[in-house]
């Protein structure tokens, strides 16, 4: 198909909508197959959180192509957001979905992007996967709201069978992760045991489901002398966050080609920017940081965040038959 040259937003709100989705896909040509990119015009995303990963996926997945969307997000833009997420003063106080369904139909007025600007939520998490063929999740876990979102959304998912991509920006890190529960059968590949969303405290929760082997140096260095704050609010740079806009496009283009990822794909933008040199001593400062780390936590904090999956399953098995050996002693 022949498309026109157009320069001028008359120009391009008279095109019908085949001939504006061609102009606007003239660039993918080669690199993007037809096939795939009509099965990406045909395909639903939910975007699940809108703020600093989930909303650097919102636009450039919007000029991949992508038509369908519903963006769920319960927060609001605050000044603080600016330095990361795609935001203007103009929209402090905007709940972060309505920003990004605008946004979308500023790149693609044909876009269909419907807001659920509650957020993830135990009445709607059904619903909303329901609607998606692929889902984003951006959800802050930084509350334990949040968290408790997140999991509930892993959870629907994997019921449902959909698959998943979500990230974890750190210092310069970002770690995107594909949990393709069409084949997966445990969320974050059972580190979690039921019910620890409840008992663990928030931070615990945090370590046992992030990606833990790709916690940069200057991560476990900040978070050292930052968790001793009650108030403690975590850093966020744009140079990480931004990058899962890049990732999540083309991971979710391989989900809906039908094709396998990793389970996490990291770049580190700090590390990879150093000298050979200055990478080895990262390399070494990250081992001496993770351990310093720890060693300030209490032993069943360090137990509950960072055991591998299979020992604390085993740990908790193992309390759990203890309490119950106890309790049969009580009442004999």
């Amino acid at each position: 198909m022949t498309t026109p040259d157009v320069d001028s937003p008359q120009q391009a709100r008279q095109l019908d909508e085949d001939t504006f989705y061609a102009c606007l896909t003239q660039r993918n040509r080669g690199l993007v197959p037809p096939g795939l990119q009509a099965r990406i015009r045909r395909t639903r995303l939910l975007v699940a959180g809108c703020g600093s990963i989930g909303g650097a996926t919102v636009q450039p997945l919007g000029r991949m192509g992508y038509e369908h969307f519903v963006l769920a997000d319960v927060g609001t833009y605050e000044l603080n957001n600016l330095n990361r997420q795609n935001a203007t003063v103009d929209d402090l106080g905007r709940n972060k979905a309505e920003v990004g369904a605008r946004a979308l139909r500023g790149i693609n007025p044909n876009v269909d992007a419907e807001v659920a600007p509650e957020g993830v939520t135990k009445a709607n998490a059904e619903e909303l996967v329901g609607q998606a063929d692929v889902i984003i999740d951006g959800v802050d876990v930084t509350t334990p709201a949040g968290l408790a979102a997140k999991v509930r959304l892993h959870q629907e998912a994997c019921r449902q069978r959909k698959p998943l991509v979500t990230g974890w920006d750190m210092a310069g890190m970002l770690a995107a992760q594909a949990f393709d529960y069409r084949d997966v059968r445990q969320i974050f590949d059972g580190e979690l045991i039921p019910g620890d969303e409840e008992r663990l405290s928030t931070w615990e929760v945090i370590f046992r489901i992030a990606p833990r082997g790709y916690i940069p140096a200057e991560m476990y260095r900040e978070l050292r002398s930052g968790l001793r704050q009650p108030d403690y609010s975590v850093p966020q740079l744009t140079e990480a966050a931004t990058q899962f806009g890049s990732l999540a496009v083309h991971m979710v283009n391989v989900l809906v080609a039908g094709r396998k990822l990793p389970r996490t794909v990291a770049v580190d933008v700090h590390h990879i920017s150093m000298t050979r040199g200055r990478r080895l001593v990262d390399d070494l400062a990250r081992q001496v940081e993770r351990v310093r780390f720890l060693a300030q936590l209490p032993v069943e904090h360090v137990f509950n965040g960072f055991a591998p999956g299979p020992v604390y399953r085993a740990g908790y098995r193992l309390i759990g038959a203890a309490i119950g050996t106890l309790r049969e002693g009580k009442t004999a």
